[in-house]
């Protein structure tokens, strides 16, 4: 018989910036009216724009909001594990991962944080029944419709989307991970980590969320990243391989939980 899991009272949104002066304040706004009872964590890397002093700004009128200062430009994993660490210092249930520039919606927090309630990972997920993408470019929705299959084919994990960054940890997903061995960056940090949770034995549901391509700001998606995830994804694919010959990915189930 499958353990409960303990309920969840304090739920952490951590949002990485970087110059995202411009669409930072929505973001927030629509946590905390979609989330009411959640904490806000922006960990900001220097931004020249000032989108730290802005972050700042909305803490000072909001208790619920706080501000993680790094000292440079270090990359979205680097920039998550930080703020993975400031939370699980101070006793949250769920860490959640969320993007400033508005692509992830806020109105779909919910139905993360619900399904938190019976999983160690929930993944937000554009590519099951019910996800979508609004106003993605052809040439996005192709890479990344390509980029999880043949994760899924080489690591033999029944993930639809596991490169999606709107996703929400179980605290004790996250101290199981070995975090401080992570050294992968972009959306190979969301693989990376989303396998590590599959190998730890941990259970994974998928969401329907509905991704909308950024209208502020610039995109940080580069050549380097996708090269990189594509790289560490072969290689920890042979690994699997290797130590787990006959295994295969399968499909998810009705309400897309899996385990591994």
């Amino acid at each position: 018989m499958t353990q409960p899991f303990p309920p969840i009272t304090r739920v952490l949104v951590c949002i990485p910036t970087y110059d995202e002066a411009e669409s930072l304040p929505g973001v927030i706004a629509g946590v905390r009216q979609h989330a009411p009872d959640a904490s806000v964590l922006v960990a900001d890397d220097d931004s020249p724009d000032g989108t730290g002093a802005i972050a700042d700004s909305i803490a000072e009128s909001d208790a619920h909001v706080h501000v993680l200062h790094r000292t440079a430009k270090a990359g979205l994993g680097a920039a998550y594990l930080a703020a993975f660490a400031w939370g699980l210092e101070r006793g949250y249930d769920v860490l959640v991962e969320m993007d400033a520039d508005g692509s992830h919606r806020p109105e779909d927090l919910p139905a993360l944080l619900e399904a938190a309630g019976d999983a160690d990972l929930v993944l937000g997920t554009r590519w099951m029944p019910g996800g979508r993408t609004v106003n993605w470019p052809r040439r996005r929705q192709l890479l990344s419709l390509g980029g999880n299959r043949y994760a899924r084919m080489m690591l033999g994990v029944p993930l639809r989307d596991i490169t999606g960054g709107f996703r929400a940890y179980r605290a004790s997903t996250l101290r199981a991970l070995d975090l401080s061995s992570v050294r992968s960056e972009g959306y190979c940090f969301q693989v990376e980590l989303a396998l590590r949770t599959v190998e730890a034995g941990k259970r994974v549901a998928e969401v329907p969320i509905t991704f909308v391509e950024r209208r502020l700001g610039a995109s940080k998606m580069s050549r380097a990243i996708v090269l990189e995830a594509m790289r560490r994804v072969t290689v920890w694919g042979i690994q699997r391989r290797l130590r787990h010959p006959r295994r295969r990915a399968s499909p998810t189930g009705t309400h897309g939980h899996t385990a591994a």
